[in-house]
């Protein structure tokens, strides 16, 4: 039992370092040789690489930031497929009650590693690319159902924040929906909220009509930029 929690445990640390590589600041650091966190909105993500890099580099900020996601997810299904092989799992432990339980941790854990990264200090994005990422990974049809809603809402008001909300609302309903097991729901909720509140300073932007578009310069202060690290 002790090497069956060991391993356990490890995959969802391993899972949190994965998560907490800061694509975003190595790559504004090493082209543009400034620290991210410094302009614009402080975020690391890929919505702040946008404003600062430029397309190309956003677009692969948020394709990394995205398979960190799906890569986390993989290692916990791996596990629950080499385990077995090796006599790691013990008579007592049910793997199919485990791995949904076990998926949940590993996602959530490199969801704080995005926005909580331990390479900088704990600071970071908003964990919406790496969220996208987890999710195709557990059920791709609720990955592509949700990039579908942040698709459409950033179509029609071009405003990155508000989309990323109200995708992070829609998946605890498309994993109902699809009647995914309960961890999967319990996950959608938790990580939704968890967006949700790293958003909350683009929230009160929403509402006082001052959250920027796509396209839109603006300068965010210093002390906010704390706050509130990242797009993304």
């Amino acid at each position: 039992m002790a090497i069956w929690l060991t391993l356990c445990g490890g995959i969802v640390v391993v899972a949190y370092l994965l998560g907490s590589f800061p694509t975003g600041y190595i790559a504004v650091k090493q082209l543009k040789g400034i620290d991210i966190r410094e302009v614009g909105s402080g975020s690391t993500g890929a919505t702040n690489v946008l404003r600062t890099l430029g397309k190309v580099p956003g677009a692969i900020v948020l394709l990394i930031d995205a398979l960190k996601g799906v890569l986390a997810i993989a290692l916990a299904y791996s596990l629950f497929s080499y385990a077995p092989l090796q006599n790691f799992i013990p008579p007592t432990v049910d793997a199919n009650l485990w791995e949904p339980w076990i998926v949940i941790l590993v996602g959530l854990a490199a969801i704080l590693g995005h926005s909580k990264s331990i390479f900088l200090g704990f600071t970071g994005g908003k964990s919406v690319a790496i969220s996208l990422g987890i999710l195709l990974a557990m059920n791709w049809q609720i990955g592509l159902a949700t990039a579908g809603v942040f698709a459409v809402v950033i179509a029609i008001s071009r405003i990155v924040s508000l989309s990323s909300i109200v995708g992070a609302v829609a998946v605890p309903i498309f994993m109902t929906l699809l009647h995914q097991p309960l961890p999967y729901i319990l996950f959608g909720v938790a990580g939704g909220l968890y967006v949700i509140l790293r958003h909350r300073a683009n929230i009160e932007r929403l509402f006082a009509g001052t959250e920027p578009k796509i396209g839109q310069k603006v300068e965010v202060e210093a002390e906010e930029s704390l706050n509130s690290a990242g797009t993304t």
